[in-house]
């Protein structure tokens, strides 16, 4: 269960979620000045982190005063999101500082040595316009199905259910980005494009798929698949708060899973390492909402009403 415990920082209340981006911001930052000649523009990036942190901070305060339920979620759901989407893109940068260079071709010996066979290029055989519309929509409909999910929680459960849900979302968030950095792999598309011989044809969910592609991603960020990771929390959760919405989407996050590989977005190691990463972040976040309620109870402050 989610501490509805808040720490004062002045005129800010801070909760464990607010709490985890702006330490990440400011670990971002740190490496980049630790490793500042080989993050190019680091000093933008952290004038970018500063700015958002800042940002940041400014919602938080507005949101408090802000006692219209729906509005309430609506601007709190808006926030945090952003915010780990910018995180998801403030990592970029960071990515080769430890290894110079990327690690694609373990990742390849790896699976060849296991299977005996490229899964990405296996999957090439079973390829068809209505198969990747269906793997498209998977992949697609995880962005809705974020705010939706957390809409059903927060309606049917309230603030403090709601905070659970995107405090184990952007600790799997952040797992990933750490990822990134210790085992920087380019993803298939930008790394081995040229051995796909089949086009991934579909309709509208396909033209979706390749829009995110080309203005969402970039190279890297790919194990563990956040895709995956993200998606594994949003099960978890619609059957811990919501068994009729788990039932709907467990097709889906199982597709979802496939499509990470079979539109080549990820190897299939990166959907493996994301599950896993998704289960350690579950099993964390019990441990360092403890920390959290250890660190606000030493600053003597009270726990604040939920708003519902």
């Amino acid at each position: 269960m989610m501490t509805d415990k808040k720490l004062m920082l002045g005129r800010v209340t801070l909760q464990a979620t607010d709490a985890l981006i702006l330490t990440t911001l400011a670990a971002f930052s740190l490496l980049a000045v630790v490793f500042f000649w080989k993050v190019e523009q680091w000093w933008l990036l952290i004038m970018k982190n500063l700015a958002v942190g800042a940002i940041f901070l400014a919602s938080v305060l507005w949101t408090k005063k802000i006692s219209h339920r729906v509005a309430r979620f609506l601007v709190r759901t808006a926030v945090v999101t952003l915010s780990y989407a910018y995180l998801f893109g403030a990592v970029d940068k960071l990515q080769l500082i430890i290894h110079g260079q990327w690690l694609d071709a373990y990742v390849l010996d790896f699976e060849q040595m296991v299977f005996g066979f490229q899964p990405t290029l296996w999957t090439q055989q079973f390829i068809s316009p209505l198969l990747t519309e269906w793997m498209m929509f998977s992949y697609v409909i995880y962005v809705p199905l974020y705010p939706i999910l957390c809409a059903i929680i927060y309606f049917k459960h309230g603030e403090v259910q709601m905070e659970e849900y995107f405090f184990a979302l952007g600790l799997t968030n952040i797992l990933c980005d750490i990822g990134f950095i210790l085992a920087p792999v380019a993803s298939p598309m930008y790394y081995v494009p040229e051995i796909y011989t089949v086009l991934l044809d579909g309709y509208i969910f396909t033209y979706l798929g390749e829009l995110m592609r080309q203005y969402l991603h970039f190279s890297g960020g790919s194990i563990p698949s956040p895709h995956a990771a993200a998606a594994t929390i949003m099960w978890v959760m619609a059957y811990r708060y919501h068994k009729p919405t788990f039932y709907v989407i467990t097709p889906v996050i199982l597709s979802l899973y496939l499509s990470t590989f079979y539109g080549r977005y990820h190897y299939l190691t990166d959907a493996v390492v994301g599950i896993v990463t998704a289960y350690v972040a579950i099993r964390l976040s019990p441990l360092m909402q403890v920390v959290w309620e250890r660190l606000v109870d030493r600053r003597s402050v009270q726990p604040e009403a939920s708003a519902t």
